[in-house]
Formats: structure tokens, C-alpha cells, sequence
């Protein structure tokens, strides 16, 4: 995992996930404290890719349902901690929902600024979906940045980020906040972080691809079935992956509307396959109409997470923690302003 800076500068991480932000981070140069999340199969996939990493000593995973978590679990002094960051669930704000807000139980935001009063960190971000900033929720928002006024933050932005503009392969637009003691604010780059250039599917997806179809390069189709996928698949970025509710049947790749965008793609999206060592049906996986289905590491990779970082638990459950991800190179492009503005304000205070 290529990482960008030392990592000199600590974070917590609340509502963790798969680790899409914690990945990005770390790449920007944070050393993470502690990951906090509430599934239990999130928080396996994790462990799995953080426990055995030098890199990433110290880390600790912590399952926990962070309205009854008590900060003081950190072992943190106030003001200790540099960054505290998460993305709080995205159902009361999303277009796909009813869109509560406030008056929906599993928002957390005023959890996430409870813990900004205890724990002090010198910057905060927060990451959510693009409905967030939609008009009906501008007095929510005033609200937020009101508090963090008053515990001593400044707005440094709320912007909305689209992944495909940081080599992200897909369409997923996040609302981003980022908010910093003054001492610190003064030195952020309040523009949106520099896109990256443009990453098609087939671009992403040729290696992993290719090792799928050699797998089963005796059948006579293999090979012009790889074809026109690829020739499909250069032709653009895929639409937004979406994890589903638990609540729901299986994995697929989203609405019909994204269905259908992903078979303009060569891609099946009516389903999840088996990696190609437990692949038990070619003809579901590889050789639908539409074309191959995805596997939960190509999944994976359209979020932009790392071809190694493992997803744990059964295929659905993996699927989920991907879709519901936030992409690495966007947290990355963020991290690394936060982190640029941090060592700003370092040579500055050398200076005097």
C-alpha cells in the first residue's frame, strides 16, 4: 500500500466500515488509534488486514455501537488526538431513503460532535452522502457548523467529491466536511483537492478479468467473451455500487436503472460471482447474457480499495461492506490536505 507522507500524524476513525476511509488515510499519512464500528463482519475484515501490518501497529478495532461507546476507551488526553473522522450513516440524508434527517434514529451526527467535545482533535472530517446538502437540509447543516463553532472549530469546507475525479472508476458523489482549530484552518487549502485523471472499468478490471477467464480457458468462448467485455468496458465509469440492507435478499450490483448501465458496461449486475477458485457455475458468473459478473475484489477495486485488502464473511456480507464503502483515493485526496495543512502550521511554529 503506497502511502504519501510519513505517517506522523494520529486519527480515530468512528463508523469504520470495510476500512475505505481508514485506507485512504493511512495513505495520506495517518496513523490510526483506534477504528470503531458496529458490525461484526466489518470489523473482522478489519482486523484481517490490519493486525498482522507493521505499518498499522497500534491499531486497535473496536465493535462497538458508538452512542453507548465512552471515548475515555481511547485512553486519550484532550487534545491529543489529530484527526478524528467517519462517515456517519448515510440512510437519513440519502435520495434513495425518506430522507429524516435529524428525526431519524440512526443519525449520528450529534454523536460525532459529542465525541469532537471530548476527545479535542485538531481536525475533523466527516463524510456523508450528496443529499446532505440539499436545501431541505440547510438549517441541519448551519446547525452542525454553529456547534462546531462553539467548541472552537472552523469550517474549512463541506464540498461534494466525485469519486471518478481522484481515479476512482464509478460515479459516487460524497458530501465532505472538514473542519479545524483556527491555528491549524488558516493553513488548509480550501479548494477541492486536484482530480486525478479518469480510470475507466476495463482499465481497473483487465487484470483481474483476464485471471478469471484464463481460469477457464478451455471452453472455446473464453477468450471472445474477455474481448467484449473489455471493448465495453473502456467505455466509461460504472455507476454507484450500493451494499443493500441486511434487512433484504442477496447481493447484486444496484437498481435497474444501475443494472442496466452496468450491462452497457459487459457487465452483469444481477448477482455477485465466486472468485475463481470456488467458482461452481461458469455459466452465472462468467457467460450471462449481459456478460461477467463481478467478484467481491473487483467490487472492491471500483471503490478504489487496494487489490489486496481482503473483504471477510460470506459473499454477501463481503459484497455489503464494499458497496457501502467510502472510496480510498477520495479519503487519500482529503487526508493529504488535512496533513499538508498540519505540516504548514508545524514549519510555521519552527519559524518563529
Amino acid at each position: 500500500m503506497v502511502r504519501a507522507n510519513e505517517l506522523r500524524y494520529s486519527s480515530v476513525e468512528i463508523c469504520a466500515g470495510a476500512g475505505g476511509q481508514a485506507v485512504g488515510l493511512h495513505q495520506a499519512g495517518f496513523k490510526h488509534v483506534a477504528l470503531i464500528e458496529i458490525d461484526k463482519d466489518a470489523c473482522q475484515t478489519l482486523r484481517a488486514n490490519t493486525s498482522e501490518e507493521a505499518e498499522w501497529a497500534g491499531c486497535r478495532v473496536i465493535q462497538a455501537d458508538l452512542r453507548a461507546f465512552d471515548s475515555k476507551e481511547l485512553g486519550l488526553q484532550p487534545g491529543e488526538l489529530d484527526l478524528l473522522a467517519g462517515g456517519v450513516p448515510c440512510p437519513p440524508f440519502s435520495s434513495a431513503g425518506k430522507q429524516l434527517g435529524r428525526d431519524d434514529e440512526r443519525d449520528l451526527f450529534p454523536t460525532m460532535l459529542d465525541l469532537v467535545d471530548q476527545l479535542e482533535p485538531k481536525a475533523v472530517m466527516i463524510e456523508n452522502v450528496r443529499g446532505l446538502v440539499d436545501p431541505k437540509f440547510a438549517d441541519y447543516r448551519a446547525e452542525i457548523i454553529k456547534r462546531l463553532e462553539s467548541l472552537g472549530y472552523e469550517q474549512c469546507y463541506w464540498e461534494v467529491l466525485e469519486a471518478k475525479r481522484y481515479g476512482v472508476p464509478q460515479l459516487r458523489p460524497r458530501a465532505i466536511l472538514v473542519a479545524m482549530k483556527p491555528e491549524y484552518a488558516k493553513y488548509f487549502e480550501h479548494a477541492k483537492p486536484e482530480p486525478a485523471r479518469e480510470v475507466s472499468v476495463g482499465e481497473a478490471l483487465h487484470d483481474t478479468m483476464r485471471e478469471r477467464f484464463d481460469a477457464v480457458a478451455d471452453d472455446p468462448r473464453a477468450e471472445k467473451a474477455f474481448k467484449d467485455w473489455y471493448e465495453k468496458a473502456l467505455e466509461g465509469v460504472a455507476p454507484t455500487l450500493v451494499g443493500g440492507s441486511k434487512k433484504h435478499g442477496g447481493a447484486d450490483l444496484g437498481p435497474t436503472r444501475a443494472k442496466r448501465s452496468w450491462a452497457d458496461l459487459g457487465v452483469c449486475g444481477l448477482g455477485v460471482a465466486n472468485d475463481p477458485e470456488d467458482m461452481k457455475d461458469k455459466e452465472r458468473d462468467l457467460f450471462a447474457a449481459a456478460g461477467p459478473k463481478l467478484t467481491v475484489r473487483q467490487a472492491g477495486i471500483i471503490q478504489g480499495f487496494p487489490e489486496e485488502w481482503n473483504f471477510t464473511g460470506r459473499k454477501t456480507a463481503a459484497y455489503r461492506q464494499v458497496g457501502n464503502a467510502f472510496p480510498p483515493p477520495v479519503a487519500r485526496a482529503v487526508g493529504e490536505q488535512i496533513y499538508a495543512a498540519f505540516e504548514a502550521a508545524a514549519q510555521a511554529a519552527k519559524g518563529k
